[in-house]
């Protein structure tokens, strides 16, 4: 009787011990590689779950906050005063482009080239067809058709709309006045779109749309993806070899709190709209869980990272993974 009631106490020991479930929310522009990675881990770790939300950065952060999640994912960092003030921790996961899509009758993929001017002046609203002459002086072999421009934005709270609009503040001096940088702002023009999704769908269905999204989802709806000019005045199409050549300007080591900016940076190379997406976690956040959230972590730098490249994101170099898991 006695050596049945403790073999039964210990398994009920062991199925707490074993019933461990991780969730996270947040960014839409790192969400194709977590949903996999949640799903792979969770299959290969019994007793565990882990679960991603794509609700975007802004409301993935507030869930956060109200501790209604274990790790939010953010594509608009923090400084590291900011992450003192609110009790947080902020680690790089990722590496991504954010790409410039069209929806251009007869322009094939690739093939239309925008200035850094060009771009900032159609977000801006000062061009507002596409056989614009300043356009065209830069398609001389493109049949650039008769159409209103239609500018897609996002219309959440968004890490992807930081990195564009601190793109954008960086080579347009007027942009950066009337306008500026941030999760959500105050856009000249256009329609809104929710999280990476919803720019797509608007642009796809929009002939004469412009939008901006993470490159995984115009690769996945299939669409035009404009070329465009970068910090050293090349033209670059986006691609995990432009990604990886903004990436590789990162000095992680002194950069505190990990904030990083990957916009606009030199190289003949370089992808020019270039961001980090982070995980925050709470530093109240009990041991438990922490650890197995940094378990989980530590694999997706390791195991997950082919699954990271396969999608066109640049993960982490063997140094930063041992920086970065000092801090999980």
């Amino acid at each position: 009787m006695l050596k049945n009631t403790i073999i039964t106490l210990l398994g009920i020991a062991t199925l707490a011990q074993a019933d461990t479930t991780i969730t996270g929310a947040g960014a839409s522009f790192p969400a194709p590689v977590y949903q996999k990675w949640t799903y792979a881990y969770t299959q290969a770790t019994p007793g565990t779950t882990v679960t991603y939300q794509s609700v975007g950065s802004g409301a993935g952060l507030n869930q956060l906050k109200s501790g209604t999640i274990d790790f939010a994912g953010s594509d608009n960092p923090l400084t590291a005063e900011q992450q003192e003030e609110a009790g947080l921790t902020m680690v790089p996961m990722l590496t991504g482009g954010v790409v410039v899509i069209v929806n251009l009758p007869g322009v094939k993929s690739g093939a239309l080239k925008l200035s850094r001017k060009v771009l900032a002046d159609i977000y801006l609203g000062n061009i507002t067809v596409w056989n614009d002459k300043a356009i065209a002086a830069l398609n001389p072999g493109i049949k650039l058709p008769k159409l209103k421009i239609t500018v897609v934005r996002r219309a959440d709270s968004s890490g992807t709309s930081f990195i564009f609009t601190n793109y954008l503040s960086k080579i347009s001096s007027e942009w950066k006045e009337k306008v500026g940088q941030g999760s959500s702002v105050k856009w000249p023009v256009g329609i809104g779109g929710n999280k990476n999704p919803g720019v797509c769908n608007n642009v796809a269905k929009i002939k004469g749309a412009i939008g901006y999204t993470e490159y995984t989802y115009a690769v996945e709806a299939k669409l035009n993806c404009a070329t465009l000019e970068n910090a050293d005045g090349q033209y670059v199409r986006p691609s995990l070899e432009t990604f990886s050549a903004s990436a590789a300007s990162a000095d992680w080591k002194n950069a505190p709190g990990f904030y990083m900016e990957l916009t606009n940076v030199p190289g003949a190379k370089s992808w020019p709209i270039t961001g980090v997406t982070y995980i925050l976690l709470r530093k109240d956040t009990p041991a438990d869980k922490k650890a197995a959230m940094g378990k989980y972590f530590k694999w997706c730098f390791t195991q997950g990272a082919a699954q990271a490249t396969k999608l066109n994101y640049v993960a982490l170099p063997a140094d930063v993974v041992e920086l970065v898991s000092e801090k999980l």
